[in-house]
């Protein structure tokens, strides 16, 4: 699933110039890895919000909890306001 739009698509025009994004933080985990964990935080955050355009990686870490392993993403995601 990809998300968001590259510096390139916009300056080729395929990107509308006039819009207003909002950026949060999310954090999502997942016991198998920190690839789900991402796609975890993404598509429980896009059934409450709509338009979602680039997720960003800050951090990433596992927590340990009674010797299970609990892979963690931090993550920025941006979704733009609609009309």
């Amino acid at each position: 699933m990809r998300v968001g739009y590259r510096p390139h698509e916009i300056l080729q025009g395929r990107v509308h110039m006039n819009s207003v994004y909002k950026v949060i933080e999310i954090i999502g985990s997942s016991d198998k890895s920190w690839e789900d964990a991402a796609k975890n935080a993404i598509e429980t955050t896009s059934k409450s919000l709509k338009e979602l355009r680039v997720a960003e990686v800050e951090e990433m870490d596992i927590n340990i909890d009674n010797g299970k392993l609990i892979y963690r993403v931090k993550m920025r995601l941006s979704f733009k306001f609609v009309d």
